[in-house]
């Protein structure tokens, strides 16, 4: 990938809130912005994510109250 494509990537994410740089002196970091990638994760992941959390739990009760009997 060349420098000058990398360049436009990173200014795309930084106007979409998604990377925070910081200037010092002729660097220029660039910093992940967690916020709002945890809003796109809870948004778009989150919710498939539940179903198999609360899937496995419940399996994990069903086998525990096996062991029980």
């Amino acid at each position: 990938m060349s420098r000058q494509a990398v360049t436009k990537h990173l200014v795309l994410l930084e106007e979409a809130n998604l990377v925070v740089t910081v200037k010092r002196g002729r660097e220029k970091l660039h910093y992940l912005n967690p916020v709002p990638i945890n809003e796109i994760y809870m948004r778009w992941i989150g919710k498939f994510e539940r179903k198999q959390v609360q899937a496995l739990y419940n399996l994990k009760l069903a086998l525990q109250e096996n062991e029980h009997e």
